[in-house]
């Protein structure tokens, strides 16, 4: 894998460590601001819609720029909004930076996503995209229970700090790094931006999309109230949750590195047989959070099988989307945030609703939808050529 590879998942693991990080500070920032934490886990809704409406907006806008111009450009929004973000009083203005700052994640993943397919061979995309989001799963193994233990000790704002800081060697490393190198099949101009918006009308293109929405709202729904979980329902005390964060990482890194090795080539298998698994360890999780032993692993478990399967539908967005090449990062980034937002919304109305265990309820039920809508698509989704890479060209 080329170098500049991995300098785009040094920036990933940036705004990777920012996304994930609330997971960890919600009930402190709610206290700070004076809301409830189902108020306050809304936060993570808001980057998602910033990164649902960023993704395709800033594709099209940035999509005959230099891509180290819209790297930069996208990573230096992020880090001034986490600098605005240390520096208020209020949840509104907070709120505002969340969907700010990921209007700038959004612009600066599509593009990344784009940029690292074309950084390698044709068959490699689920490779490429396991890299990249290395820096999203290493940011849960240390950034995110990092910035939990630097909110305990210093409080939440510091590690908004913290993730401006992290922007800067991010910032040098691509400047340095990715330059015009990246892979062209052809000289001939690419397709128009009408045209690439015209493959959102694939059945194969809107499935993969679907599917990627509700596993990753699932995800997100449990992951986002983790602390409470930790704290309430197990009722361990508050140094847990760091621990409980890294175990989740641990198996996220996991489960993308396994996945992208299997993806490009078995695509069927790891969607046919982890989905399922992810299934019942929400069950599991659901009925076995109020014991410490069992919720440690579990937690560890799921992040295995929820970036397996997250990460391989993700793939066949890009797959699907081969014939937008520019645009093809904008719709896996909607597919991600598509859930990242829902999934925290509708766990906080859970959370009120049901109580502390809502949330894990609501990521059964998400993921158990995605499963019955996966089985009669896998074909759909995952068609493969007379090479078996399942590299077909998008519909």
């Amino acid at each position: 894998m080329p170098l500049a590879l991995y300098l785009l998942a040094l920036a990933v693991f940036a705004m990777g460590t920012s996304e994930f990080m609330l997971a960890g500070l919600v009930p402190d920032i709610a206290a700070g601001l004076d809301v409830s934490v189902g108020t306050a886990g809304l936060l993570t809704s808001a980057f998602a819609v910033g990164m649902i409406l960023g993704a395709p907006v800033m594709a099209a806008f940035a999509r005959r720029w230099p891509a180290r111009a819209a790297l930069l450009g996208c990573l230096a929004l992020f880090a001034a909004c986490h600098v605005v973000a240390a520096l208020t009083p209020t949840f509104s203005v907070l709120f505002a930076t969340r969907v700010m700052a990921a209007v700038a994640n959004a612009g600066f993943l599509a593009v990344a996503l784009s940029t690292a397919t074309r950084l390698v061979a044709p068959d490699r995309k689920g490779r490429a995209l396991a890299v990249l989001l290395s820096g999203t799963t290493l940011a849960t193994v240390a950034g995110v229970p990092a910035g939990a233990l630097l909110g305990t000790a210093l409080g939440w704002r510091a590690t908004f700090w913290a993730v401006a800081l992290l922007c800067v060697p991010a910032a040098f490393g691509i400047a340095n790094g990715v330059r015009s190198g990246t892979r062209e099949t052809s000289s001939v101009p690419g397709p128009s931006l009408t045209a690439e918006l015209a493959q959102l009308r694939a059945p194969r293109l809107l499935v993969a999309m679907s599917l990627g929405a509700l596993v990753n709202g699932g995800t997100f729904a449990a992951f986002t109230f983790l602390a409470p979980i930790v704290t309430d329902t197990a009722g361990l005390a508050e140094v847990w949750v760091p621990l409980a964060l890294v175990l989740f990482g641990i198996g996220s890194f996991v489960g993308v590195a396994a996945a992208g090795r299997l993806s490009d080539r078995h695509p069927q298998l790891v969607i046919a047989v982890a989905s399922p698994a992810l299934l019942l360890g929400w069950l599991a999780l659901g009925l076995l959070a109020d014991r410490a032993v069992p919720l440690l692993v579990l937690v560890l478990v799921q992040g295995v099988l929820a970036f397996a399967v997250g990460s391989s539908l993700i793939a066949r967005v890009l797959y699907a989307a081969s014939g937008a090449p520019t645009m093809g990062g904008a719709y896996a980034t909607v597919a991600l945030n598509v859930g990242a937002a829902a999934g925290p919304a509708i766990g906080a109305f859970a959370l009120a609703e049901v109580g502390g265990l809502g949330p894990v309820w609501v990521a059964a039920v998400l993921t158990g939808v995605a499963l019955v809508l996966a089985v009669p698509s896998l074909r759909l989704i995952s068609p493969r050529d007379r090479h078996g890479d399942g590299a077909v060209p998008a519909p």
